[in-house]
């Protein structure tokens, strides 16, 4: 479904289900986001729109919560942050919604945060991963993955620094966004391989607008450096990625958050994809209970399986319902603290596993790495979770 104008509301009608003859069970539960369905953002946050929709769907389905269907209210803040402020006031103290939840991009959450809080409102959010979003000191914000950004990329640290030192690259190159996720993750595996001797030859911050990534590509391209790393979210990593093919640049190792895992991204970089590296905090082959169904009736909703932004926007329903079905409540007010204390002090069970929070709101997990093998996307680390085996060197795109 795609939104027209600033403001799109989602009454999704309940099949079955009693009303639990309680006061005020014909009402919906309405629930509020701001997400950018247009601007910069616009390509994840459609992602982030259908796992919500989903998540609304198969909830009332299932008879809704507490009895009661769940409404969506989403309006477009445009990719903006001033736009966003005003979104969640409105949602919040306008419209008087029930629930909120989270936008996408740190850039975003951040400052919808802010007005949750202000609020006093439970914020489970989708795709604020960057480690700032947790140094605000936000007490009702819980990040709906396995990992924050800086956390993203652990488990290919520790398997180039167990490389023998005659295989292992000597020089990396960076090239990030210059949005907080995306440095973060860039960042965090930057801070790692330095620490353990890979040396950093160019270290590049673009803006979110950029579409030429000539000159970026010529500098790493010159560099030689023996693996790069690309802090993307989709369109600049694709940019970025084709500049670099035809400069004829062969790294051993190439690795790009987001942009790997979109659907379009092979056909996109012209299905040059084999041994390029990105971080997933999610797979639609994960065997938790909730994600079978999920995966099932999302393809049926949508015509295709889900990616990581619908399944983190679908997590982001499911912690606030487990929140709200534990606690028995869904309003402004005294509801509020006790949603946000149970989240605090339980686990959820999730389509990206078991989530539990630190008192930061950072969840406790980290991230699966996957690599394009034999022409689709394969996780290959951790070995516990692995479907194939890592390639390197990286062959040549």
């Amino acid at each position: 479904m795609t939104a027209l104008g600033a403001s799109l509301t989602l009454a999704l009608t309940a099949c079955g289900g009693d009303d639990g003859g309680s006061a005020g069970a014909d009402d919906p539960i309405v629930v509020g986001v701001s997400l950018p369905l247009t601007g910069d953002f616009s390509e994840p946050g459609k992602g982030v729109q259908r796992g919500y929709e989903a998540w609304a769907k198969i909830t009332n389905d299932k008879g809704g919560l507490l009895g009661r269907k769940v409404e969506l209210k989403i309006l477009d803040d445009q990719s903006n942050a001033d736009r966003v402020v005003a979104d969640y006031e409105q949602l919040i103290g306008k419209d008087n919604v029930d629930l909120v939840v989270g936008p996408f991009s740190t850039r975003l959450v951040v400052p919808a945060a802010r007005v949750a809080e202000e609020y006093g409102m439970l914020f489970v959010e989708p795709a604020g991963a960057a480690k700032e979003v947790f140094e605000q000191g936000f007490k009702n914000l819980f990040y709906a993955a396995p990992a924050v950004a800086n956390d993203h990329y652990n488990h290919l640290a520790e398997y180039v620094l167990a490389l023998p030192s005659d295989q292992r690259p000597k020089t990396a190159a960076y090239a990030a966004m210059d949005d907080p996720f995306a440095q973060g993750t860039a960042y965090g595996l930057k801070e790692k391989l330095e620490a353990g001797g890979v040396r950093t030859v160019v270290d590049e911050v673009y803006p979110p607008n950029t579409t030429d990534f000539g000159s970026i590509a010529a500098k790493i391209a010159a560099s030689k450096a023996d693996m790069v790393v690309g802090g993307s979210q989709y369109q600049d990593g694709v940019n970025l990625i084709v500049a670099l093919q035809q400069l004829k640049y062969q790294p051993k190792l190439a690795a790009f958050s987001t942009a790997p895992t979109n659907p379009e991204f092979a056909a996109a970089i012209g299905n040059k994809t084999e041994g390029i590296l990105s971080p997933t905090g999610y797979t639609q082959d994960a065997k938790y209970p909730s994600n079978t169904e999920f995966v099932e009736k999302y393809a049926a909703q949508f015509g295709s399986p889900p990616e990581e932004d619908e399944a983190n926007a679908y997590t982001t329903g499911q912690v606030v319902a487990a929140a709200v079905t534990a606690v028995g409540c869904a309003e402004q007010g005294e509801c509020q603290k006790k949603l946000v204390e149970w989240v605090r002090t339980n686990t959820v069970e999730t389509v990206v596993g078991p989530l539990s929070w630190d008192e930061t709101g950072k969840p406790k997990g980290a991230h699966m790495i996957q690599q394009w093998v034999g022409g689709k996307i394969q996780i290959v680390l951790p070995a516990a979770a692995k479907e194939t085996d890592l390639v390197y060197p990286k062959p040549a795109w």
